[in-house]
């Protein structure tokens, strides 16, 4: 079977000049919002890499400066009070707090939570194997 010849199909011919203005500002709007859409898009990443470079230190500063220093650069004093026959296994510092993993008289364990600022125990939790 022979194939049908459509040189109709090859042959383009030239668009409307309406149609063709039409095309123009098409492509001209395409190619300006990809632009602004490119520079956006910059914008946003710019934002976060500044943002993560710059909290990070700020932040930590921020939290350790949250304990008000003694008058006349006295040292901070208070005492931590804990059950008798107690051994402190771990202790953990961040910003006013300071969480001391320790080890009861009976074997057990149990995690004290005191607030440095307040100078006063925020929570005990009991440390259970199941």
């Amino acid at each position: 079977m022979a194939r049908p010849a459509f040189d109709d199909e090859n042959d383009e011919k030239p668009l409307d000049p309406a149609v063709e203005r039409v095309r123009r500002k098409l492509i001209r709007f395409v190619g300006i919002n990809l632009g602004l859409l490119f520079l956006a898009l910059m914008a946003v990443a710019l934002a976060i890499v500044y943002k993560s470079r710059t909290s990070g230190p700020a932040e930590e500063a921020r939290q350790l400066s949250e304990i008000p220093a003694p008058a006349g650069g006295a040292a901070i004093e208070a005492d931590i009070v804990l059950p008798a026959g107690t051994k402190v296994v771990s202790q953990s510092l961040f910003g006013n707090r300071i969480t001391l993993l320790t080890e009861l008289a009976d074997g057990s364990q149990a995690i004290f939570l005191f607030d440095l600022a307040e100078r006063r125990l925020i929570g005990r939790l009991t440390v259970k194997a199941q």
